[in-house]
């Protein structure tokens, strides 16, 4: 059982995917969390949530699978697992954003972003939820050790 969580394709091109993927969610997920890069930190983003009618449960939730989340995919470590959370916050805020249509806000001529961007991390940690994260990945380390015991 634990092998087929922590088992990974040796394929560069799902360690490009788990990277890009990381780095760009991480930055959301240290809005949240620390208040970094213009966010308004934990507290602050807990009561936003709550003021949109989304339980503190959940709201946690989104931050985690953002912030570490998102870390666990640049170590490649839980990959699947992290792909899992992204891939769930990414489909609520889709549902979140979708009366914005689906394109982003490119132009300023609507009056927020769309989904775009959320179908594609969905995308994304799809492919790694099924391969895994590639080479380089703390999960084939943990994989190998899992093997050899």
């Amino acid at each position: 059982m634990l092998e087929k969580l922590f088992y990974t394709e040796s394929s560069w091109f799902f360690t490009l995917l788990r990277l890009v993927l990381g780095l760009v969610i991480l930055p959301h997920g240290l809005q949240k969390l620390c208040g970094w890069f213009g966010g308004y930190g934990f507290s602050a983003t807990l009561e936003f949530f709550k003021s949109e009618g989304i339980p503190y449960a959940i709201g946690f939730l989104v931050i985690v699978a953002e912030s570490f989340g998102a870390l666990g995919l640049i170590f490649g470590f839980f990959t699947r697992l992290s792909s899992f959370g992204i891939a769930i916050t990414m489909i609520g805020a889709a549902i979140y954003v979708r009366k914005n249509g689906f394109f982003m806000n490119w132009f300023n001529q609507q009056a927020g972003e769309g989904f775009e961007y959320h179908i594609l991390a969905i995308g994304m940690a799809v492919i790694l939820m099924i391969a895994g994260g590639g080479q380089l990945a703390v999960d084939s380390w943990v994989a190998n050790r899992i093997q050899s015991n």
